[in-house]
């Protein structure tokens, strides 16, 4: 997992509520065992005019030119700014997998679900939650002009073109995971040596187990 520590980077204000997994990334996109590829799928009912299936060529695909992403400069946005709830839904990991392969890298909200939430961290996508006027105020300013935001992750604060900074809250270990690009298997791994050494005396002391295994 790339580590998080600073980002910079142009925020697409999606202004809606109860965004669930299913529109984050539809169903019929799951049926892939990998964990690459959904990016151009992300959002595809919300994107696309017709219904996308896995396969498909995208590009010539016909475009909703009302949604956000279809419109320059938010096909480059890397800060999705919503409302409450986000994430809500079936527990699909692609739904992160999706947004971090689209190429957002923060996503900002009053709320997420608590699944999505959890899967956000141990994919290295920083969701930020804001009190409900902060996240006014934010959209306020996104949806009057372009907005590119900094992200200072060591700091916590969210610093707006204006030099105006927002405090945002996250937990000590998910950041410390962050900073230092750790997932759950990379948490794991450092404890390797400590493992096989466990693993070698254990056997040692029950060698009538090596005839099991």
């Amino acid at each position: 997992m790339q580590a998080f520590k600073n980002h910079y980077g142009i925020v697409a204000p999606l202004d809606r509520e109860n965004i669930d997994t299913d529109l984050i990334i539809p169903k019929q996109f799951l049926k892939s065992i990998k964990k690459t590829g959904f990016g151009p799928n992300l959002f595809d009912e919300l994107r696309y005019m017709d219904h996308g299936e896995p396969g498909m060529d995208n590009s010539s695909r016909p475009i909703n030119p009302d949604f956000i992403l279809n419109k320059i400069p938010y096909n480059n946005a890397s800060i999705l700014l919503t409302r409450k709830n986000f994430g809500c839904g079936s527990s699909r990991e692609h739904a992160p997998w999706a947004l971090i392969q689209y190429g957002f890298k923060v996503i900002i909200a009053p709320s997420f679900a608590d699944i999505f939430f959890n899967n956000s961290f141990k994919n290295g996508l920083l969701p930020i939650i804001l009190p409900d006027d902060e996240i006014d105020y934010l959209f306020k300013e996104a949806l009057s002009d372009i907005l590119k935001l900094s992200i200072d992750l060591e700091k916590q604060i969210i610093i707006l073109p204006s030099g105006k900074e927002i405090f945002f809250n996250i937990d000590d270990f998910r950041k410390y995971c962050l900073l230092n690009g750790l997932d759950d298997i990379a948490l794991t791994l450092r404890y390797a040596e400590k493992i096989k050494s466990f693993e070698e005396n254990y056997f040692k002391k029950n060698i009538w187990l090596k005839n099991v295994f």
